[in-house]
């Protein structure tokens, strides 16, 4: 019998912290999800995450994507994760089950025009750059009422949840909470927030998602 790659042997260490994590904080382990983010790793490092029970996988790019996951999507939910060009959104709407980086007005009028013409309506996160950092996409927290309140009322759309990124050198917890007021200020159920340095904090804050990419997998080269 083969050892365990190193990849499924993180995969499985990660699994456990966040079990652990949710019970430290009251909750049921099966109400957070594990997003392996799966961007610009190669096949022989996915594949055995994909043979540990792994069903989730992130992804960055639209392209990139569907190359890796073309033919070996069955059963899988693929969830973009990168910022979204609106020419990119005929692709996405047709390959991703979720894409959590809606965060301007007009990608979401491009993907209400494209889930009435597919007819196929992916679930939809609302990024929020809690951080107001430049260089990030997301809607900023004192627009994102409105912004929630247009992707029902204009464009037919009803995001799931939010999803942040804070700033890599502040501690994340404050940003946790600010994604959570504003979602329950909506009635959205879903927090996409963490990653791999800290997802444990996210789990205490509310999150119903963890996107983690180098403790499953290796840092990328």
């Amino acid at each position: 019998m083969s050892a365990p790659s190193s990849e499924s042997a993180a995969y499985a260490d990660v699994v456990a912290r966040i079990a652990r994590a949710a019970q430290a904080a009251g909750r049921d382990p099966a109400d957070v999800t594990l997003v392996a983010v799966s961007k610009q790793q190669p096949w022989e490092a996915v594949a055995p995450v994909l043979a540990a029970g792994q069903r989730v996988f992130g992804e960055n790019r639209v392209q990139e994507a569907m190359t890796r996951w073309e033919g070996r999507s069955d059963g899988l939910e693929l969830r973009l994760i990168g910022p979204l060009q609106t020419n990119k959104a005929r692709e996405a709407v047709a390959f991703f089950d979720v894409v959590e980086t809606l965060d301007r007005e007009k990608l979401a009028r491009v993907l209400a025009e494209e889930v009435q013409r597919q007819g196929r309506r992916p679930r939809l996160y609302v990024q929020v750059n809690t951080g107001e950092e430049p260089q990030k996409a997301g809607v900023v927290p004192a627009e994102a009422d409105a912004f929630v309140a247009a992707c029902r009322a204009s464009y037919g759309l009803e995001p799931e949840g939010l999803m942040c990124i804070p700033p890599a050198d502040e501690p994340p917890g404050p940003h946790f909470a600010l994604l959570r007021e504003i979602a329950r200020r909506h009635g959205l159920a879903k927090l996409s927030m963490g990653m791999s340095a800290d997802f444990e904090t996210a789990i205490r804050f509310g999150a119903t998602s963890v996107r983690v990419g180098s403790a499953v997998f290796g840092a990328r080269d």
